[in-house]
């Protein structure tokens, strides 16, 4: 799912911090501030930044998987699956 984006001038966020706010949380949008015409600052929901960060965290995980393999560093599936299971069941 992609996020939607509007741009606001530095101006609103000082004037109309409650209406950018909302408009992060409800309508699930970032919103870019301009400071000079240029994007400056991005104002995200806290739901979405979450959302955003637990996908870049998994990201970085399969890139250090994907490594892993090329270089032969590797352990048997069911192995990696009860570690795995391991790791999951302390989170909780």
């Amino acid at each position: 799912m992609s996020l939607s984006e509007s741009i606001r001038p530095s101006a609103d966020l000082r004037s109309r911090y409650s209406e950018i706010s909302r408009q992060c949380r409800e309508n699930r949008e970032a919103v870019i501030i301009t400071v000079n015409g240029r994007g400056d600052t991005v104002s995200l929901g806290y739901e979405q930044y979450q959302q955003m960060k637990a996908k870049i965290e998994l990201l970085e995980m399969l890139g250090e998987a994907e490594d892993d393999v090329r270089a032969g560093r590797v352990a048997p599936m069911q192995e990696t699956f009860d570690s795995l299971r391991a790791e999951l069941l302390k989170r909780d």
